[in-house]
């Protein structure tokens, strides 16, 4: 089983952090967001992982060959420029030759669902895209219907809703993990190119037909490590309940 993990920010608001060191490289614990990510994958089954790399991206290379890749295959994808989730994704597409499913996790997310549950519930319907959801307060949400499929996408502070087809009236707002299992089958169908986010090519294919589905995650730990207030946050949810590894 495979992963990307997306690790190429340059977490200016948590700057001077992030002055000297990639953002995941920063330590919640005493341990790096990046060993967390990839020990949380290995309990879940993943053996091989890609890392994309931008901002000090030597560090994330030495840290890796310090913990002698943690015992599995790991490459990294080095960004010269930022691609965002959908261009960092199709830059990585050839290390996904195996035909099978597979995670896509941002390394600045602190949480403690079941991975292996995703990915479980990705492989009995074999959607394009499995989605990790739940219900918080946040500027954006993904729209799904009561099956959970994907029909549109609402930014607060614009004011903007987009749908992929009719509007559907009880749709369910929900925040994203930051968490995907995918099928390899999107990347002939990724018609943008360069730099591009993955939230367009969502939408886009799920007005072609294509069903992005939601996994609902209520009730485990989430935290995004987005600025200081919410690596102190974690910190303290860390010293009191551990490490979710």
């Amino acid at each position: 089983m495979k992963a990307m993990v997306l690790a190429a920010g340059v977490g200016s608001r948590l700057r001077p952090l992030t002055d000297s060191k990639p953002k995941a490289l920063v330590e919640i614990g005493g341990v790096p967001l990046l060993e967390i990510v990839i020990r949380r994958l290995i309990r879940a089954g993943v053996d091989a992982v890609i890392v994309n790399v931008h901002h000090l991206p030597d560090q994330i290379e030495d840290f890796l060959k310090n913990r002698k890749n943690f015992g599995i295959c790991i490459e990294l994808s080095r960004e010269h420029t930022l691609l965002e989730t959908g261009g960092g994704l199709k830059n990585a597409a050839p290390f996904f030759d195996d035909g099978a499913p597979f995670f896509l996790y941002n390394a600045d997310i602190l949480t403690d669902f079941d991975l292996a549950a995703l990915y479980r519930a990705h492989l009995r319907q074999s959607p394009l895209a499995t989605l990790a959801v739940r219900r918080r307060d946040t500027s954006r949400y993904f729209l799904f219907d009561q099956d959970g499929i994907l029909r549109g996408w609402e930014s607060v502070p614009e004011a903007r809703v987009e749908w992929t087809a009719n509007p559907v009236p009880d749709a369910e707002r929900l925040a994203f993990d930051g968490v995907h299992v995918m099928s390899p089958k999107i990347f002939p169908k990724m018609t943008e190119t360069g730099t591009f986010s993955l939230t367009p090519v969502y939408l886009r294919l799920a007005r072609q037909g294509e069903i992005p589905r939601a996994f609902r995650t209520d009730g485990s730990y989430w935290q995004t490590i987005g600025d200081h207030q919410r690596l102190e946050q974690a910190q303290r949810h860390v010293e009191e309940t551990g490490l979710p590894l």
